[in-house]
């Protein structure tokens, strides 16, 4: 069991005062998701060329939000950010000391959250030769996406990516930016929880898996979505305005057997 706890934004300018909203709030559904992992916190902040920065500390997520480090990637906000991705990590596999083990996680071009426990990554890892930085079974989901170049198929990355994701065996919810088209944003839940709010002032998308959070920060009026299982979506920064809390394109997904 680990926390989930992500903005993905419209590229646009803000008002201080709202990028502050913002921050906070992302601050705020971070410590909410401590219940669900505090062994390790991590934040990456994605720009909408590919740049990113990443921060993950073997501490839980009430110490990792006073560091200063995290105080300045967040007052890093800008018209040019894309996505807020946080985690709270419960480990299953892969100690918390070894911060590579910790989320987010980078594997090539794929940047990425990860909540359950894959049952056969080191198989998957020895079928496909892939190089692992670490011990923890949540790198093979983005190595096998890394796998996946969205600049050579024509339109048809999401069947290839969701070919790919079949290969998994376990319970898993996961969210993942590759860098090659950094403003999107592929989420999966599968067996475990993820709720989302379109804010729409904002042009923002707020994620948690905690659905009791999305209430407290937003009001018992806010529409807040459990997502569907099984499903392999793709949001995307430039359509918010337009597509709100829906996808821009989905597969439907079934586990290894």
């Amino acid at each position: 069991m680990c926390g989930i706890a992500a903005l993905l934004l419209h590229p646009q300018e803000r008002a201080p005062q709202t990028w502050q909203e913002m921050g906070e709030i992302f601050t705020r559904s971070l410590i909410f998701n401590e219940a669900r992992g505090n062994a390790a916190t991590g934040l990456a902040m994605i720009d909408s060329d590919g740049h990113f920065q990443i921060l993950k500390r073997p501490l839980p997520a009430s110490e990792f939000t006073r560091l200063p480090e995290y105080r300045q990637m967040l007052e890093q906000l800008s018209s040019t950010t894309t996505l807020l991705l946080g985690h709270t990590r419960l480990p299953t596999k892969g100690s918390p000391a070894n911060n590579d083990n910790n989320h987010p996680i980078i594997a090539g071009h794929v940047l990425g959250v990860h909540n359950g426990q894959i049952e056969n990554d080191d198989e998957l890892f020895r079928r496909f030769h892939y190089p692992r930085q670490a011990q923890v079974d949540s790198e093979i989901i983005f190595r096998l996406l890394d796998a996946v170049s969205p600049q050579l198929l024509n339109g048809q990355y999401l069947n290839a990516a969701c070919k790919r994701l079949h290969l998994l065996q376990g319970q898993f919810t996961f969210l993942s930016s590759d860098l090659r088209m950094p403003r999107r944003l592929m989420v999966l839940k599968h067996h475990n929880p993820l709720c989302l709010h379109y804010h729409e002032e904002w042009n923002t998308l707020v994620f948690s898996s905690r659905y009791i959070f999305l209430r407290k920060a937003f009001g018992r009026a806010v529409i807040t979505e459990a997502l569907p299982h099984d499903q392999v979506m793709i949001f995307d920064a430039d359509t918010l305005p337009r597509l709100g809390n829906q996808p821009q394109s989905t597969c439907r997904f079934s586990a290894a057997q």
